[in-house]
């Protein structure tokens, strides 16, 4: 099991920066980061998960998790994974269907590798921002208030993980509610045409990994996105 929650301080010499699902194109995110200055020796960057699977680079992801600025939750495909190799209980064909063909290739070595760099991910990020903490999930929160997040992770693990590696309830319903406690929530998941903000909930997976997307970039800091297209859904007060 990933581990529950993982919390970073504020970064006071640089930028804090999230983007959305990569799933294993690696150089078009470098070319997204370059675009704007990204320094890696004074800024970081936050991933909502799902490195891996139908890109052409996913053998890159555990070197980029082993980056001191980069800093992953763990995903769905990542969860594929760690299940494959932990269990078993994983169906072959739809994972290979998804993108997952790569990993089901590689030598029982190879995928040991991968997955215990992949269930080092935490589930949940907390970064402390001058705004406020700004948390991240895959998917989606599965509490409407942060605070009583740690206490439903470890009552009801299992929904709750599903929650954050797999919802996507909140945009299906339009739900503007947000989520209490906390500055805003960054998810991704769910592919866009642009980042979309419901209540204080960013999804920021804009199909960087597409052959029509391209990758949204969040400052943590001023919670604006770039490149900066019409913002769909309600905007965070």
């Amino acid at each position: 099991m990933p581990i529950d929650v993982e919390h970073y301080a504020r970064n006071i010499v640089g930028r804090d920066w999230a983007v959305g699902d990569i799933h294993g194109h690696f150089s078009r995110l470098r070319s997204a980061l370059d675009a704007v200055g990204f320094d890696p020796e004074r800024d970081r960057l936050f991933s909502v998960g799902d490195l891996t699977d139908r890109g052409p680079e996913c053998h890159e992801a555990p070197r980029w998790l082993a980056q001191p600025w980069f800093h992953a939750v763990q995903g769905n495909h990542e969860d594929y994974a760690v299940r494959y190799v932990r269990t078993g209980l994983v169906d072959p064909e739809n994972w290979r269907i998804n993108g997952g063909g790569w990993f089901l290739e590689m030598s029982p070595e190879d995928q040991r590798t991968h997955s215990e760099a992949y269930a080092r991910m935490p589930l949940v990020m907390e970064v402390e921002t001058a705004g406020g903490v700004v948390g991240i999930v895959h998917a989606d929160c599965p509490v409407s208030d942060w605070d009583k997040l740690p206490r439903y992770l470890q009552d009801r693990f299992k929904r709750a993980r599903g929650i954050c590696q797999w919802s996507r309830e909140r945009l299906s319903r339009g739900d503007a509610s947000g989520v209490r406690g906390v500055r805003a929530v960054v998810v991704g998941h769910t592919p866009l045409r642009s980042p979309t903000i419901l209540g204080n909930v960013y999804h920021i997976d804009t199909g960087g990994w597409t052959n029509d997307g391209y990758f949204t970039l969040l400052d943590l800091a001023s919670l604006h996105t770039t490149p900066r297209p019409p913002i769909e859904g309600t905007p965070a007060a």
